[in-house]
C-alpha cells in the first residue's frame, strides 16, 4: 500500500505541490493513503481527489484575506526581503475581546468548504483507502490524526482547518470540550503514522532543506522574533519526525523515499506571494523529476 505524506510549511506547500504532480501525473504513482500536516493537510484531500489542476489554482491564488479574518501581520518590504510586523490594530481588537491569539483564521476555514467540496469528499471516502489530518490536542497534550474516514464532510473540513492554525497567530479551536491547534506543533511530518496504517512503501515530502545548518535571519521585532522562534522549534520536531520514520521504516521494511527542498526557499513561511509561489510548485516538479531521474539512471 502506496503512501503520500506531506509536511507543513505554510506557503512553502507550493513546491509539495510541484513535487506531488510530478509523482502523480509524470510518473503515474496511485496513492492509497495521504497524510499531511498543516500546509500538507490543505493539499492532500485535493491530491486524493486527483484534481491537480484545481489544488494549484487554490494554492497559487493563497494570500492573507483568504485566510486571515483578523490579520496580525503587516507585511512589509526591505529591499528584496519580505518581513513580517505586528499589526496593533488587529492586535489591540484581539485583547479588546479577550482573545488568546492575535488574529484568527476564520476567513481559511471558509475557503477550504468552498475548494473542497461535499462531491469530492464522496468521492475520495469510496475510491482512497484513508485522507488524514495531523491536529495537536492542546488540552490532552497530545497529538492525533483524524481520518476522512471517521467524520462528516463539516467535520473533516474544520480538522483540516485546525491542523493549519498556527497558534498563537490563528485561531485556537475548541472540539468536545478540548483544544485544538496546528499539528506541526507534535508532529511535522507523519510518516511514522503512515507506516503504522500499513504503507508499505512512503513518499515524504518535506519542506525544508536537508541540511539545515544555513545562518537564519532572526526577526528585528518582538513579534517577528517570535516567528523565527517557533520556526526554530518546529525544525527540531521535524528532525525528530523523520528520524523515528526512518527507524520505524527500517524496522517494518518499508520503502521510504524522502523529497527535500533543494534549499531555504523562505525565512518566513507565513508570507504569501503568489509569483514565489508559481515558482516553488515549477521547482519542486522539476526537483522531484531530477531526482527520480537521478535514482533510476
Amino acid at each position: 500500500m502506496k503512501a503520500l505524506v506531506i509536511s507543513g510549511g505554510g506557503s512553502k506547500g507550493a513546491f509539495a505541490g510541484g513535487v506531488a504532480q510530478y509523482l502523480i501525473e509524470a510518473k503515474g504513482k496511485k496513492y492509497d493513503m495521504f497524510l499531511g500536516t498543516s500546509t500538507g493537510s490543505l493539499l492532500i484531500p485535493h491530491l486524493a481527489a486527483n484534481d491537480l489542476g484545481k489544488v494549484y489554482d487554490i494554492f497559487t491564488n493563497v494570500n492573507q484575506k483568504t485566510i486571515f479574518s483578523i490579520n496580525p501581520f503587516v507585511v512589509r518590504s526591505k529591499g528584496d526581503r519580505e518581513y513580517v510586523s505586528i499589526n496593533y490594530f488587529n492586535s489591540l481588537i484581539q485583547f479588546a475581546k479577550r482573545k488568546r491569539t492575535f488574529g484568527e483564521s476564520k476567513a481559511l476555514r471558509r475557503n477550504i468548504k468552498k475548494g473542497f467540496t461535499k462531491e469530492e469528499y464522496d468521492k475520495v471516502r469510496t475510491t482512497k483507502e484513508d485522507v488524514v489530518v495531523t491536529v495537536s490536542n492542546l488540552s490532552k497534550n497530545r497529538v492525533e490524526y483524524k481520518s476522512i474516514k471517521d467524520y462528516s464532510y463539516e467535520e473533516f473540513c474544520d480538522w483540516i482547518w485546525i491542523s493549519c492554525n498556527y497558534i498563537p497567530f490563528m485561531s485556537l479551536a475548541t472540539v468536545n470540550g478540548h483544544e485544538y491547534a496546528d499539528g506541526g506543533l507534535g508532529c511535522v511530518i507523519p510518516i511514522r503514522e503512515a507506516i503504522l496504517r500499513g504503507a508499505t512503501e512512503v513518499d515524504a515530502i518535506v519542506l525544508e532543506s536537508e541540511n539545515m545548518e544555513y545562518n537564519k535571519v532572526l526577526g528585528k521585532n518582538p513579534f517577528s522574533l517570535m516567528i523565527s522562534l517557533f520556526g526554530h522549534l518546529l525544525d527540531q520536531v521535524e528532525k525528530s519526525d523523520i528520524s523515528i520514520g526512518k527507524l520505524a521504516a527500517k524496522h517494518r521494511n518499508v520503502k521510504l523515499n524522502i523529497y527535500y527542498t533543494p534549499t531555504k526557499l523562505t525565512e518566513n513561511s507565513l508570507i504569501f506571494n503568489r509569483e514565489l509561489m508559481m515558482q516553488w510548485w515549477e521547482e519542486g516538479y522539476n526537483y522531484a523529476e531530477a531526482k527520480v531521474e537521478k535514482v533510476s539512471g
